[in-house]
């Protein structure tokens, strides 16, 4: 083949500090690749690999010869910080191969952007400069983040583009790592970028940072209309909102701006937007519906059958975010209340869902939600169940961020809880509730139901849209690692002061 030779590589994951350390088991039981079979998959209509890795492979086919370089990819649920082991292990590899490969063209890194490990704050920040390390100077790197992505010194200094999703829910990752592919081949042809980022002592909770309306999204338009009013002189606008989670010293909003050339360009148009994104930053606040408000609400919504159905975000406990998936507070109480045509989805308990799996369709047993597993956030409950569906395949997703995506979550069971009011899917792997192949998988019709409720914190949305627009939305103020309230949590890491948490943090475009 020849062409350019691209280097291909990702390491991905979101880390939340409060939750368990992210084992190579983690990793590797949900996505671990090396050399060709990672170049093959991305190719494919339903992929394993991030969905940016596909755009960035297909464009680079579309757009001329090339010689793809494939080393690794590897990607974790959301969960805690990463074992160093593990990531160094991965790095060793990583250069290794590209050692042994010799000179490369260029170097497509398909990240997440808010990892920490158990010996770094920064491992994003440790692998670019490790690859430009490798490289060389010239050697143009190009990464893709996801828009929750904490960027540090280090990443914008080893890299000539760092381009993020505009997104959330996240559905442009495809058009993302296409515009990654346009990029290098540009740079191969001689254009050299510069890369800036500013970040704000903001650190906003994850449900301020939807990108349809508010400010987070009134961010991202503005960077996109000032790009498009450079006349060709801003090749990127990102705006990462950050991952409050993460608690590290990188943590919180950036704007990062690529210029085809002119620093100057890239460093005045970075400042214009935090300072704009500093002078909202009052907007950074949400107030969730309570426990009681909801159940009130479901009661309402049970007895007017004319009345619109609601979803429920269980927004405490998003394993999108690094939550269990198996907290039972709303739950308890949508039982206690004695709530009907709910469905509720998706909790991670693969001892529960092994042994309503072996029970089998029809069978009625004690379901014992967390035997195995008690947290402070997450407690036993037990409710009195029946078997009505056994899913023992991978899904396909159809929507929003899991769209082309194979999830195995098996097994996963359906159970009709107490009188059979409410139903609740079950699962082996911990995943967040954002598509609806969640319940139709198990033959549950959405439209049905009254009230359905999701582990999930924001990308629900983009998978239940066409039952739900944002006016039947409720996000619940529930217990857990992904609680949207920050001053429930003990912080160490982030650089105070930050706002909210500070609310009288100053801060200005020239700090």
């Amino acid at each position: 083949m020849t062409g350019p030779t691209i280097a291909l590589v990702g390491i991905m994951l979101e880390s939340n500090a409060f939750a368990p350390v992210t084992t190579e088991a983690d990793f590797r039981g949900n996505l671990y690749m090396e050399g060709a079979e990672l170049v093959e998959d991305a190719r494919r209509a339903i992929s394993h690999v991030p969905k940016e890795l596909c755009g960035f492979v297909q464009a680079m086919d579309d757009t001329g010869p090339w010689t793809p370089l494939p080393l690794l990819i590897t990607s974790s649920g959301p969960w805690g910080p990463a074992d160093q082991a593990f990531v160094n292990q991965c790095l060793n590899r990583i250069t290794a191969m590209l050692a042994e490969a010799g000179p490369v063209d260029g170097v497509y890194v398909a990240n997440h952007g808010a990892m920490t490990a158990t010996g770094s704050t920064d491992p994003d920040g440790d692998m670019l400069m490790a690859l430009r390390a490798q490289v060389g100077a010239e050697v143009p790197i190009v990464v893709t983040l996801d828009l929750h992505a904490n960027i540090s010194k280090a990443m914008a200094e080893a890299a000539h583009m760092i381009v993020g999703y505009r997104t959330n829910p996240h559905v442009d990752m495809l058009a993302r790592g296409e515009e990654a592919a346009f990029a290098i081949r540009r740079m191969i042809a001689g254009q050299r970028p510069e890369c800036v980022v500013v970040k704000l002592p903001l650190v906003p909770p994850s449900v301020t940072l939807l990108t349809a309306d508010g400010p987070y999204g009134d961010l991202i338009d503005y960077g996109q209309r000032r790009q498009a009013e450079s006349s060709g002189a801003i090749l990127n606008v990102s705006v990462f909102g950050g991952f409050a989670f993460s608690d590290a010293p990188k943590t919180g909003i950036s704007v990062v701006v690529t210029a085809r050339s002119n620093r100057n360009d890239a460093e005045r148009l970075a400042r214009e937007i935090a300072d704009k994104a500093w002078d909202m930053r009052a907007r950074f606040k949400k107030t969730l519906t309570s426990i009681d408000d909801a159940v009130a609400e479901a009661e309402q919504v049970v007895a007017d059958r004319t009345a619109p159905a609601l979803i429920f975000s269980d927004a405490g406990d998003n394993p999108g975010g690094g939550g269990e998936g198996r907290t039972t507070w709303l739950l308890d109480a949508l039982v206690k209340a004695g709530i009907d045509g709910v469905l509720y989805g998706s909790f991670f308990d693969p001892a529960l869902a092994e042994e309503a799996a072996a029970l089998g369709v029809g069978a009625e047993f004690d379901a014992r939600f967390n035997r195995d597993v008690e947290t402070a956030t997450s407690k036993p409950l037990t409710l009195p169940a029946r078997v009505i569906a056994v899913l023992n395949q991978p899904i396909s997703g159809r929507r929003g961020i899991y769209a082309g995506r194979q999830i195995d979550l098996s097994p996963a069971v359906a159970l009709a809880l107490g009188d059979g009011g409410i139903t609740a899917i079950v699962i082996s792997a911990r995943h967040q509730t954002a598509d609806p192949m969640f319940f139709e998988a198990f033959g549950l019709d959405i439209a049905a139901a009254r009230v359905v409720c999701v582990k999930s914190r924001g990308h629900f949305r983009a998978g239940f849209d066409e039952w739900f627009p944002p006016a039947q939305v409720r996000e619940v103020d529930t217990a857990g690692l992904t609680a949207p309230v920050l001053d429930r949590f003990d912080w160490k890491g982030l650089a105070r002061p930050v706002y909210p948490l500070d609310p009288d943090t100053v801060w200005s475009p020239d700090d």
